[in-house]
């Protein structure tokens, strides 16, 4: 039996239990080993400002310089991780960046304010001031503007679909939702009123917590294209409540969105499986590859930028 066979369990077990994701290096070394040897390890800018807080950052990671830029410019991902917005930093998600930036993607995975800093909405502010930055730093990275999406994990996600279908966050810098060309959400709670888990209440100011919270609130005709991925086995997002009742919505009011389950993953191993030791899982690296690198659902409507 061969290393990575015996190593597998091992990391299976870590995963069960790892809340946040503790076994992040582990996946992070098997990602840089695997790409480095097939030469697809692309430049890494790292603790980029997005803003004047420490914790608004972002790491950049470019595709490798082996592979040629489409005409047009390289799409784009945005991408937030999970954490219940108390934990989570982008270090940890060095595999989600250099996996896809290995697929031909300029990469942002940024880190935002958490609780007890900060409670909602601040993290979603932070979250579209990230995303109007990467739009203005595009033309630094080859990117195509029109190819741009944005993605997140959990409460990552949360983030992610609130920028993507609540107009608010982006109109402060002066974008609209309309300027991206997808959102792509990992296990992602969308609609979670009433708060019954008390670690949350005081993240959105329970009783308190306003109804336009919640992203099923924000469905519209003009959303860009959605892709919803849920864990077979997902014992922390109940994806009816939370994915089906999102597709529902926006399928109701015209809107485009394919749901996406993915096989043998639970809520940890749905982002896990992007890691090279973990895509035997699930191909949920493919399918994000085929998201952002093939054509989008929809062409978005793009403002007049440079």
């Amino acid at each position: 039996m061969n290393t990575y066979a015996l190593a597998t369990p091992f990391v299976l077990g870590l995963l069960a239990v790892a809340v946040p994701l503790d076994f992040t290096s582990l996946l992070n070394s098997a990602t840089d080993w695997t790409l480095r040897r097939q030469g697809l390890m692309g430049e890494h800018l790292s603790a980029q400002a997005y803003g004047s807080h420490d914790r608004q950052r972002a790491d950049v990671y470019l595709p490798p310089e082996r592979l040629q830029a489409p005409a047009g410019g390289w799409p784009m991902v945005v991408f937030f991780y999970g954490g219940s917005w108390r934990s989570g930093e982008r270090a940890d998600y060095a595999f989600v960046g250099r996996s896809l930036a290995a697929r031909g993607m300029v990469v942002v995975v940024a880190d935002y304010r958490l609780h007890p800093d900060v409670r909602y909405p601040e993290f979603i502010e932070d979250s579209a001031q990230a995303v109007a930055w990467a739009w203005q730093q595009a033309g630094e990275w080859q990117v195509n503007r029109r190819r741009v999406f944005v993605m997140g994990h959990s409460a990552g996600a949360y983030n992610a679909a609130m920028v993507a279908l609540d107009a608010r966050w982006l109109a402060q810098h002066q974008l609209q939702p309309s300027v991206l060309a997808g959102f792509i959400g990992l296990a992602g709670p969308y609609n979670f009123l009433p708060l019954r888990v008390d670690s949350l209440k005081p993240v959105f100011g329970f009783p308190h917590t306003p109804a336009d919270s919640q992203p099923v609130l924000h469905a519209h005709a003009s959303a860009p294209p959605s892709w919803l991925f849920t864990a077979a086995a997902d014992s922390f997002v109940s994806a009816t409540l939370n994915t089906d009742s999102l597709a529902y919505r926006l399928r109701s009011v015209g809107a485009q969105v394919e749901t996406r389950p993915m096989p043998r993953t639970s809520h940890i191993t749905l982002v896990a499986a992007l890691a090279s030791p973990m895509r035997w899982l699930s191909p949920v690296l493919d399918e994000v590859s085929g998201i952002v690198v093939g054509e989008p659902l929809g062409a978005p409507d793009l403002l007049a930028q440079p």
